[in-house]
């Protein structure tokens, strides 16, 4: 169908598209009221992960892998009133709906001799709390005698104690840790209670992202309005953009929570992006229509469609390219989901500036531009249009000269790029969060779980012996304190019985061991209902993922040796999810981009009838990516599952300013001829376009800089750097590049 039919169909039946479309946006907005948050990196992870499925098996055969902890600070832990607190802490969360087991100093199983046998009992007697000196000396020698539990339930100094619990794998994980939080704070203790574990990350973050959605996306909103609103002069200058952004916004977020989707801490940003995006297709076909309007057209709507349908229908297509393209060498499920959801939101903006806001605009009195209107044009024209117009022809070298100066220093800073994918970056310094992190690691050995998963007959001393072994080997790293098995626990009876802490070599003696274990819920955390596996829990240290590196070889090298047929063995944990997602950032990062940059290459090309068109609209998008990521190394902003969003949405956006101009300049060069009058005409109306585009643009991302989320702020400044670079790359470097290009092919143009 030619443009002509189609905008002629628009504004025929426009009462149908608006009817169409407000039925559309309050069945999606009503979806909407569905739509829950998922901040779970876990169920994020692929399904054909080893790491992730050998981490889900854990979770449902042996009571959860989703670990909480909440730490109890006061001047000394061994006290009878704090030995109470805690105590009321582990019986009130073991009481919530959803948790497997819980385990503090006031519950835990302990292993001694006595007169009359082997006593099984707990470390602490709930009927009989420690009251004397002799008695919490005699509880210190207990834990300071007990591998498993030396500096993994109360800390060294004695200032901090653990309480830690764990997940049902069924369980709803934001439900039970926000009654953890509440139950617990509920007991209003005096001493200081820190949460950690990642149920009570997942919490937070959640937390934390229905309070960004709720405080900054009026906030962009409200900015863009008064951009728009000093930039148009009109109410329909700023209702327009802002409704087809709200429409973009109120369909894709339906369609997520039709199909089943929750939001995560990645798609948290899918709103303030529609926001900038929405409003930016709307931008060119008001301010089309308002240049329309000063030349007194008899159908100014249709004439303006006509203009900018190609071109904004391009920007869509390359921008959607720019989203789809996370869906190729994305690692977890978030960024994949975040990117289609996005793209599909982009596509509804540009439905809503083709169809919908043309046909709000055909049912309003078609008058020519107002004074208010025409003074916002001009000062955009004289203060920079007209000074930039004229030194890209006198000094257009010298303009490719600088950019290629700016991209040589990012170049330098791109090797210094770091990389992180610690969840405890989310947080701000100063944190609660990111003060129980530093608890963990400096008294407690650290938070991330490790988990060796073994398969073969549970009571066999042969395969106990491999698991204290394999223990020992573990605890030899600097960045694992301590670990947990069934293996130590038959040791620590055996201890009590012989004298010895070690595993029978007997198994019929092995079993006789184990009988006095059977029955205690202790046991379900360690092996399976059948016997045939069993787990070595521990915690690992440091965040640095060199060390997580190092530390995956250490352990592979040693599974490899001793792992056999009737032992087989295998490790997993946060550590080794981190290493697999430290990789996806680049794997992800340098797929996406380029895939996205062929495309926009090829289609720009194809629509434009010249592949070296759309060479050429790419060169300053490749430019302002390669500042964005000069600006990353050397200001020290690190690739994170955030920021590795950036340059893909960064070359969506921008794309876009370099398709308007050169579609606008090739359609007047090609009339004219007019070498100075294609460059003059195009930054006079798609130029203007764009910096009322960029500076809305800019300003809705940068309202994420009062995010409570440190990646999500980074991810606002990031976004707005690359606008304002692809903007000044697509008015200066690409409109200098076809000046030098068509001087050269037409030495002879009166332009000259």
């Amino acid at each position: 169908m030619k443009i002509d039919k189609l905008t002629d169909n628009i504004i025929r039946f426009r009462w149908l598209v608006i009817l169409a479309v407000a039925v559309g946006t309050v069945f999606f907005a009503f979806q909407t009221t569905k739509l829950t948050i998922d901040a779970d990196v876990l169920s994020s992870l692929p399904d054909d992960d080893k790491h992730a499925l050998l981490l889900k098996k854990i979770g449902q055969n042996f009571g959860g892998n989703r670990m909480g902890i909440v730490i109890l600070e006061t001047d000394n832990i061994y006290q009878t009133s704090v030995i109470e607190h805690i105590r009321a802490i582990t019986d009130t969360v073991g009481k919530i709906n959803g948790i497997s087991s819980v385990s503090s100093i006031s519950n835990i199983i302990n292993i001694k001799g006595s007169e009359f046998g082997i006593e099984i009992g707990r470390l602490v007697d709930e009927y009989d709390l420690p009251q004397t000196k002799e008695d919490f000396d005699l509880l210190r020698s207990n834990i300071a005698g007990n591998e498993m539990y030396k500096g993994s339930i109360v800390s060294d100094d004695e200032t901090s104690c653990l309480v830690v619990f764990t997940l049902d794998d069924s369980a709803n994980v934001n439900e039970v840790a926000r009654t953890v939080l509440d139950k617990t704070q509920a007991l209003q203790l005096p001493e200081k209670l820190y949460y950690i574990g990642s149920p009570m990350l997942i919490t937070y973050i959640a937390e934390l992202m229905k309070n960004d959605l709720v405080m900054l996306l009026p906030i962009a909103f409200l900015l863009i309005a008064i951009i728009l609103f000093m930039s148009f002069r009109s109410i329909k200058g700023v209702i327009l953009p802002l409704l087809s952004a709200v429409i973009a916004i109120i369909w894709s977020l339906g369609t997520m929570s039709l199909l089943g989707y929750s939001m995560s801490m990645i798609s948290n940003n899918i709103p303030i992006i529609l926001l900038a995006i929405g409003s930016a297709y709307t931008i060119h076909v008001v301010n089309r229509v308002n240049q329309i309007g000063k030349s007194k057209d008899t159908d100014i709507v249709k004439s303006a469609l006509n203009y900018v349908m190609v071109p904004v229908v391009l920007a869509a297509i390359t921008t959607v390219i720019g989203f789809i393209s996370f869906v190729f060498g994305a690692y977890l499920d978030m960024i994949v989901d975040f990117g289609i959801f996005t793209a599909l939101g982009t596509f509804v903006a540009c439905l809503m500036a083709i169809f919908f806001v043309p046909a709000i605009l055909a049912t309003l009195p078609q008058t020519t531009q107002q004074k208010d209107t025409k003074k916002g044009n001009e000062f955009i024209e004289k203060r920079f249009l007209i000074p930039l117009k004229n030194t890209l022809f006198k000094r257009s070298k010298l303009i490719i000269w600088i950019w290629l100066l700016a991209i040589g220093i990012s170049l330098t800073g791109i090797m210094s790029i770091e990389r992180s994918v610690d969840i405890q970056e989310y947080f701000k310094k100063g944190n609660p969060t990111r003060e129980a992190e530093r608890i963990m690691v400096e008294k407690f050995g650290g938070t991330k779980p490790v988990f060796v998963h073994f398969k073969g007959n549970m009571q066999d001393p042969a395969v106990l012996k491999t698991m204290m072994a394999t223990s020992a080997y573990m605890e030899q790293s600097t960045d694992i304190y301590t670990s947990m098995s069934v293996a130590k626990l038959i040791s620590e009876i055996n201890l009590a019985i012989m004298g010895n802490r070690e595993v029978p070599e007997d198994m019929a003696m092995v079993e006789q061991l184990w009988f006095l274990l059977d029955g205690n819920e202790i046991m379900q955390r360690f092996v399976s209902e059948d016997l045939t596996e069993g787990i070595i829990i521990s915690k690992f240290k440091s965040p640095d993922n060199e060390s997580k590196i190092a530390f995956a070889k250490y352990m592979d090298d040693f599974i490899q040796e001793n792992s056999r047929e009737d032992c087989q063995i295998q490790i997993t944990g946060m550590p080794f999810v981190d290493i697999t997602m430290d990789r996806s950032l680049i794997n992800s990062q340098l797929g996406s981009i380029s895939i996205a940059i062929i495309f926009v290459i090829i289609i720009v090309g194809l629509m434009l009838r010249s592949l070296i068109n759309g060479l050429y609209a790419s060169i300053p998008i490749i430019a302002a990516i390669i500042i964005l990521f000069g600006v990353m190394g050397l200001t020290g902003i690190s690739l994170n599952i955030a920021t590795v969003l950036v340059a893909s949405v960064a070359l969506g956006i921008g794309i876009d300013y370099s398709i308007h101009i050169i579609s606008h300049f090739n359609d007047i060069y090609k009339k004219t001829g007019l070498l100075e009058k294609a460059i003059n005409d195009t930054l006079m109306i798609s130029g203007n376009a764009i910096i009322i585009n960029v500076v809305s643009v800019s300003a809705g991302f940068l309202v994420l800089v009062f995010s409570e989320m440190v990646p999500l702020q980074y991810f606002g400044i990031l976004i707005a750097i690359s606008m304002v670079s692809s903007s000044l790359g697509a008015m200066t470097l690409l409109p200098a590049i076809l000046i030098i290009i068509n001087k050269n092919k037409k030495s002879s143009s009166p332009s000259l």
